[in-house]
């Protein structure tokens, strides 16, 4: 493919070389003398880039630029000037120029401008691509061997940024092959949950991650210790790592990261565990047993998901009379936008607070309130999308205003989710009675019915901490993208449910936990 370029300058004789240099490279170059001449030229044939002189007589170069901007906002322009004045160079940064470059010019100079500009995408994708083959051995190697908790969160975190690289590729193949080493990742990693997470809660010298019920003990307490400053703590529901790299330059404007680090989920991942859990600082089967009249079983809860946390505040509250806290603190839900600004509206009276606690729930307001999971499908079919979504929706809720006040009084902010989210693939088939929990990532109850692939499988709750309503209960959990489906009405049910995202078992994307510890800049 031959780019043209259109050149407009004065003196534009004692630029032949240049243009024969850019030639003989294969690019067209059409010369001009003056602005208008280069207007004239814009409005009748097509240009890839123009390269434009600042201090033309008539017309100058911002005067020029700012008819080009009128007539093709996205034609790239690269501004050359004489001058190294400062208020110059405002100016055509302010007129949004791709590249200002200053005489006397230098042919690789003005090559590297066009490149950069016009060939940019080709060669970061074969650049990008290159690199990740480079990996993909070393990667691949890593997670087979036999590693640790702290290993796996590394490796999750250089997945997640080569699916950020590799989603600007043009390198479809490339793409296809991260797939599978994301599928082949996330197959290892259940293994290692299955063979690891009942030591984690039974073994004392086992080495072990950050769970959730350890989260706000070893994360956020140590802050309030020998601190009368407010601290925020933000917890956005179903939040993954890929996430919070689409929104962490936004926050960078605002925040110095102090440290980015991650944790584990419990399981079931899920609102009603994972989240409780965090709050109380107890295991699931601890609440229910010290905490009977704040513990809700999720058995055909008629509230949904959201029911089950109808007392964070109270777990909170003992979590922190338990560890000897006794503070000033607040704790706020946000369901839709006009709690968000109501929580906004109120900001000043938190700074009296010691402790002020904030609970998102994306996905409640994402979907519009407690729409259907095909509303979900529709506007988050792959994970790109899911991610685009997100950083939208940040960018335009008050939940970035709230941030905004944070960072303008200087607080401290801490960053991070109860569990996140799989997109689901593949179904199983479970036969269950009518206790049965709903969730489509794990299932609890007397008597289940499933074939043991691609299942974890817990005959004794207890060993992991888990509520064990009858003597025959088992907990299943679906790893990887599985998804439970019934064999009543089966083909209906998998249409349905096929590439939402769901959460309540094992992977990556569900266990491994962002959280950020911000300071204000």
């Amino acid at each position: 493919m031959q780019y043209n370029i259109l050149w407009a300058d004065d003196e534009i004789d004692l630029l032949k070389p240049h243009i024969m240099f850019l030639t003989n490279k294969g690019y067209g170059v059409t010369p001009v003398n003056s602005g208008a001449d280069a207007l004239d030229r814009i409005e009748n044939d097509r240009f890839d880039i123009v390269f434009l002189d600042e201090m033309m007589p008539g017309m100058t170069g911002l005067e020029t630029l700012a008819q080009i901007k009128q007539q093709q906002p996205n034609l790239p322009v690269v501004m050359i000037t004489k001058s190294e004045e400062e208020h110059i160079m405002e100016d055509a940064i302010g007129s949004k120029i791709d590249d200002y470059l200053i005489k006397p010019l230098n042919p690789n100079q003005i090559l590297l401008s066009v490149k950069k500009i016009l060939e940019n995408k080709r060669l970061v994708t074969e650049k990008t691509t290159l690199t990740y083959q480079q990996q993909f051995r070393n990667l691949a190697m890593q997670y087979q061997d036999r590693i640790g908790h702290e290993e796996w969160a590394d490796i999750y975190k250089k997945l997640i940024y080569w699916e950020l690289e590799l989603e600007s590729s043009e390198d479809q193949g490339m793409a296809e092959v991260f797939s599978m080493q994301k599928s082949e990742a996330n197959a290892n990693f259940c293994k290692f949950i299955e063979e690891e997470y009942e030591d984690w809660l039974n073994d004392p010298k086992s080495d072990k991650p950050i769970l959730s019920h350890q989260l706000m003990k070893q994360k956020v307490f140590p802050h309030l210790k020998g601190s009368d400053e407010p601290l925020f703590f933000l917890l956005i529901d179903n939040f993954r790592y890929d996430q919070w790299k689409m929104i962490q330059p936004i926050l960078q404007d605002y925040f110095n990261i102090e440290e980015e680090s991650s944790y584990y989920s419990i399981l079931p991942t899920t609102t009603g565990y994972a989240r409780n859990a965090i709050f109380s600082g107890l295991m699931p089967s601890e609440m229910e047993r010290k905490h009977p009249q704040w513990w809700v079983s999720d058995e055909n809860t008629p509230e949904g998901e959201e029911g089950l946390n109808n007392h964070e505040y109270e777990f909170l509250q003992k979590q922190l009379e338990m560890n000897h806290f006794n503070i000033k603190s607040s704790y706020n839900k946000i369901l839709n936008t006009n709690q968000g600004k109501s929580l906004i509206d109120n900001f000043n009276n938190l700074l009296n607070n010691q402790l002020n606690v904030v609970v998102y729930n994306f996905v409640d307001m994402l979907s519009h309130a407690r729409t259907d999971v095909q509303m979900i499908k529709e506007l988050a079919p792959d994970e790109a999308a899911y991610r685009s979504i997100t950083r939208s929706w940040f960018q335009h809720s008050p939940l970035l205003d709230f941030i905004r006040k944070v960072a303008e009084k200087k607080c401290r902010l801490i960053l991070t989710t109860d569990h996140g989210m799989i997109r689901v693939q593949k179904p199983v088939k479970i036969i269950g009675y009518r206790e049965t929990n709903t969730n489509l990532r794990y299932k609890h109850g007397k008597n289940l019915g499933f074939d043991d692939n691609h299942l974890m499988v817990c005959r004794k709750p207890e060993r992991i901490f888990l509520p064990k309503p009858h003597v025959s209960t088992s907990y299943v959990f679906t790893k990887e993208d599985y998804f439970f489906a019934y064999p009543n009405n089966y083909n209906q049910y998998v249409n349905l449910y096929r590439d939402t995202f769901q959460h309540g078992g094992v992977s990556l994307e569900e266990m491994i936990i962002p959280i950020i510890d911000m300071k204000a800049k």
